[in-house]
């Protein structure tokens, strides 16, 4: 019998859910609220399954063999395939190439690709394709002349923005000991191993989910009390007609399961449209297949529960301090002031449970994860929790001002709980940002290597291949536009004995213009060796610096095959003082010019150039990695960069930025369709002003300042909250605590540039509720 009764009063809550206009206009506000979350929500969910999918992507063609080395190297048969990496750079975005030689009819294909292109053919990937055939793509055309003959399919690609090609070529063989070339027998990884995480790389991600994922839920708790003050008149309306307090309860929960009940089928198909979306787009360097989004079946199914039982139990939490009564609801009259103490308890159970961690760093095992999740979580919901009070207790000892600052004052000492929920969700989003900005600043050196490139003298190094000729190829690099010089040097490495060595040391090749921007010559003309002095850590250079002595190149080791065994016979060494050279080190061992050299060898050494560029000149990097791909196909440019970062901080860093953009999307479209609710709800409020006289300018200001008031006071709790956590978990990492003010700044500016943005959006659809007309009753 009760059940029947609980189904009955739920039942009469979801058809005053949508009765009549204003009951579908509001369900629809709720829908569109609950859904933006949800869609946000079951992207998350989908997120490990994209991760997974794009790492078994690239598992999947992986092009090389651990076996293709010294005596287990795969054999030539009818099945193998020699391959090459011919990658390249464009506009600092990868293009992932392989050249393919097919040693026989059952050579295996590369995944997403139906057939073996001919020598000068490529197929390429769909977004490559593009670029080739836009006006942007004119330069790594001239790179890639080959004729296409096909797309690589979704199963061959990473991501549906990936730059990819395999072309076909030929001679390959010749190369495979010496170039970056490699005999297959399948694709795929043959040793696929996984590294550890770093525990402070573990505490980011873990914090970066928590801090992406809590606004979201801010506000699909907040979209659900959508149309609070009709919904308590309706509640008293039925109390009227004879309902208990515990009826008109399940009424109201009847109302939040119909709206959330929605919301899940517009997220739902919010989610589809954007999974779709997401297949052209590219954010911050990486794309995804809508094949890839695919939430977790457990995960959706977890929010598809969550979501509802969150509904009605928000709605009843709402309705714990409402006596709804046949006459009216008491929340009209003056509210109890708002309790301070158990908010107080919110934040400090969270820095309770993040402190035992304090001081851990990354040498005494993995964060706790539970706690982590728990104590972000407890201080962000803290925020939540003091905002109310907050607003409550300022807005309470406000008085004077302009009309429409008394209008907005007065409106906020109603309700100020209204306007500090719209409120809650950017706070806490801010609080969020602040806190990993100080993290991620303080981290980030740890994860950062500071090169020692000299970048005022050379901003590219170009490996020359073995078998290319030095200074041909430097004087391709001369000819190109936009370089202004070139140091060209060979490095090679010598040692005492022609078998077995016990001392060696480097030996560079160079003309004497080279050779001085590696140490201060006291003479130099071609014929002449110099042994490098100033460097602490060699002594083998000046040991072996002996005039007439002789030293061997590429030695052989007993066990192994015989080595090239090169003999140097030194002529009268000089002394040189080592100067950082080029890559911002001393060079050690010996410099030598090109004539004091043996022909023989020479054959073991190995070029390298380094170009000084004229950034002035338009694409000066794309015409220089133009001339090395006509120069030989393995002439692999690189951009010389003063730092580097871990690429799985680079990673997370990036999945923040996305995830962020993201999350500050649905900021401003739930801001907006709150704002929307909050005006609808008050129309005839506003019609009666107008009609009383009220200028539209007073009205419009008044709701600026109903925004602005709320917004300055979350920011500043979200700061507070913000820069507490972010000390919290630098202490957590034994990092120094240090500000980044600018940060915080932007971070706060950010968030109150998106209410601004969503308060200006509003103020249309405000104009057309200003109107007489609106206090028309039928």
């Amino acid at each position: 019998m009760r059940l029947r009764q609980w189904s009955r009063d739920l039942a009469m809550g979801v058809g005053f859910a949508f009765s009549g206009r204003g009951g579908w206009v509001r369900a629809v506000l709720t829908g569109v609220g609950v859904g933006l979350g949800v869609a946000l929500l079951l992207l998350t969910t989908a997120l490990p399954n994209a991760l997974e999918a794009r790492h078994d992507r690239e598992q999947s063609r992986t092009d090389f063999s651990v076996l293709s080395f010294g005596e287990n190297a795969i054999p030539k048969s009818d099945a193998t395939l020699l391959i090459a990496d011919v990658g390249t750079t464009y506009h600092d975005r990868d293009v992932r190439g392989r050249a393919l030689e097919p040693e026989g009819p059952r050579a295996p294909l590369p995944p997403g690709v139906d057939k073996f292109p001919a020598v000068g053919e490529m197929v390429v990937s769909p977004a490559l394709k593009r670029l080739l055939e836009s006006a942007d793509g004119k330069l790594l055309r001239e790179r890639l002349p080959d004729r296409i003959v096909g797309t690589i399919d979704e199963p061959g690609l990473i991501g549906s923005r990936e730059l990819a090609f395999y072309r076909g070529t030929e001679g390959l063989a010749a190369q495979l000991d010496t170039g970056p070339v490699d005999r297959l027998e399948r694709f795929g990884d043959p040793n696929p191993t996984s590294d550890p995480w770093d525990p402070v790389l573990t505490l980011l991600l873990l914090v970066v989910f928590v801090v992406l994922l809590m606004p979201v839920g801010v506000f699909v708790a907040a979209a659900v009390r959508f149309g609070g003050e009709g919904r308590d008149r309706r509640l008293a309306a039925l109390r009227l007609v004879g309902s208990d307090s515990h009826m008109t309860r399940r009424v109201a929960a009847g109302e939040a399961l119909a709206g959330s009940v929605l919301g899940l089928l517009l997220g739902t198909g919010f989610f589809l449209a954007g999974r779709e979306i997401a297949g052209s787009a590219e954010l911050f360097g990486v794309s995804v297949f809508p094949s890839y989004l695919n939430p977790s079946p457990v995960l959706a199914v977890l929010v598809a529960v969550t979501v509802p039982a969150a509904a009605v139990l928000v709605t009843l939490f709402a309705l714990r301090g409402v006596v709804i009564e046949p006459l009216g609801v008491v929340r009209t009259s003056k509210p109890s002031r708002r309790r301070l103490w158990w908010r107080l308890l919110l934040p400090l159970a969270g820095l309770a449970m993040l402190a035992p961690m304090i001081g851990q760093g990354n040498e005494s095992g993995q964060f706790n994860q539970y706690l982590v999740v728990g104590g972000v979580m407890l201080l962000l919901v803290g925020v939540t929790a003091l905002l109310p009070w907050i607003v409550e207790t300022v807005v309470g000892r406000i008085g004077g001002g302009s009309v429409s600052w008394q209008l907005a004052v007065r409106r906020l000492q109603l309700s100020s709980g209204t306007a500090a929920r719209t409120v809650n969700g950017i706070a806490v989003a801010v609080a969020g940002a602040i806190a990993l900005q100080m993290l991620f600043s303080g981290v980030e050196s740890d994860f950062t290597k500071n090169n020692s490139y000299d970048l005022t003298r050379a901003q590219m190094q170009v490996p020359v291949p073995e078998g290319l000729p030095l200074a041909s190829a430097a004087a391709e690099f001369r000819k190109t536009e936009g370089v202004r010089n070139v140091y060209a040097y060979s490095e090679g490495y010598a040692s005492d004995r022609p078998v077995d060595p016990e001392i060696g040391a480097s030996v560079t090749v160079g003309d004497c213009a080279v050779l001085r921007e590696l140490a201060k010559l006291p003479s130099c003309r071609d014929g002449d060796v110099f042994a490098l002095t100033g460097v602490e850590w060699d002594v083998d250079g000046i040991r072996l610096a002996k005039k007439g002595g002789t030293l061997y190149f590429d030695p052989s080791f007993e066990g192994e095959s015989p080595g090239l065994e090169a003999a140097w016979t030194l002529p009268a060494v000089k002394r040189a003082e080592a100067l950082p050279g080029l890559t911002g080190e001393k060079r050690a061992g010996f410099l030598a010019t090109p004539k004091a050299m043996p022909d023989k060898a020479m054959e073991t050494f190995s070029g390298q150039l380094y170009l000084g560029t004229d950034k002035t000149v338009p694409d000066v990097y794309e015409q220089v990695r133009n001339t090395a791909a006509a120069v030989h196909p393995f002439a692999d440019p690189m951009t010389l960069r003063g730092t580097e970062r871990v690429g799985r901080y680079d990673s997370i860093r990036t999945g923040l930025f996305a995830g962020a953009a993201c999350v500050l999307a649905l900021i401003g479209a739930s801001l907006l369709v709150s704002q929307l609710e909050q005006l609808r709800e008050r129309r005839k409020l506003l019609s009666a002003l107008v009609a009383f006289g009220t200028r539209r300018r007073t009205l419009s200001l008044s709701v600026l300042w109903q925004t602005a008031i709320p917004i300055v006071l979350g920011l500043a709790l979200a700061a507070v909250v913000g820069l507490t956590l972010g000390a919290v978990l630098l202490k957590m990492t034994s990092t120094s605590v240090t500000v980044d003010w600018a940060s915080v700044l932007a971070m706060t500016g950010i968030g109150g540039g998106v209410v601004l943005l969503v308060t200006l959006l509003s103020l249309p659809p405000l104009l057309r509720l200003m109107r007489p007309e609106g206090l028309r009753t039928e």
